[in-house]
């Protein structure tokens, strides 16, 4: 995996790692960041190269289970190229995690209102759409219990937030917790009308191992995607499946 990989990995997961690091960490952390850029912008490989290897050693502070820390730690980053990142991604990764914020933890939090203000199910309204699309088609109707589309070998490494995840219809999908009003699903993920998960989400909550960083997963759905041109929640049905998917694959590495 390049360089590019390891930024855009960053700049999906940018608030958790601001609020993994330490203070001393995210200093080296920015500072890693600029110089990074200076060496791109002056066209040198070997600098930027260890502006990398740099990076890489900072972020060596994350915790085990932290999903940047798991990509670093794989042999995905063992080998990769040398040629430089786009100046537009350092500065991307910069704008969020360039400069040490004042209060982390309301960084954090400013975050997750408003991934919390998203259209979403309750716990409660979730259950109750899920056992009326049960009753609905059946056990031995011609269709899946809304919820329960037919498995894949994708969908069954479909997450759920720690320690251990729903299962059923829940499985597969971004569940958020609000402290005023308990866990939340986001609407998107469903059809219309229903709590029947939509295949390709919960192919892409794999992929972006929402099981382990769900709001890092619900951040790429309802954020703005410079490489699919707009907010990937909003473009279900409207951009072709496996585009959503490869999107979401580059970003991790998976392809």
């Amino acid at each position: 995996m390049t360089s590019e990989d390891l930024l855009r990995l960053l700049e999906h997961h940018w608030t958790t790692v601001t609020t993994a690091l330490e203070a001393d960490d995210h200093r080296e952390l920015s500072d890693t960041l600029r110089e990074l850029r200076e060496q791109t912008a002056a066209g040198n490989p070997a600098a930027a190269a260890r502006a990398v290897r740099r990076l890489k050693r900072t972020l060596a502070a994350l915790p085990p289970g932290h999903p940047v820390a798991e990509a670093l730690g794989g042999h995905r980053y063992a080998a990769g190229p040398r040629e430089l990142p786009r100046l537009a991604t350092i500065d991307a990764v910069i704008g969020v995690l360039g400069t040490p914020p004042p209060d982390p933890v309301e960084l954090l939090h400013a975050a997750r209102r408003r991934l919390l203000a998203a259209p979403a199910l309750t716990e409660a309204e979730h259950t109750a759409l899920a056992e009326a699309g049960t009753r609905h088609h059946g056990p031995a109707g011609r269709h899946e219990p809304a919820g329960r589309p037919e498995p894949t070998a994708r969908d069954e490494a479909g997450s759920a937030p720690p320690p251990a995840g729903p299962c059923g219809p829940a499985a597969g999908l971004i569940r958020l917790r609000d402290p005023d009003d308990g866990f939340r699903y986001p609407r998107f993920q469903f059809r219309p009308g229903t709590a029947e998960p939509l295949p390709v989400v919960r192919r892409i909550n794999a992929l972006l191992r929402a099981d382990r960083d769900p709001w890092g997963a619900a951040d790429w759905w309802l954020g703005g995607n410079r490489w699919l041109g707009g907010v990937p929640a909003e473009l279900l049905g409207v951009v072709p499946d496996d585009a959503l998917e490869r999107a979401a694959a580059e970003l991790v590495g998976a392809v």
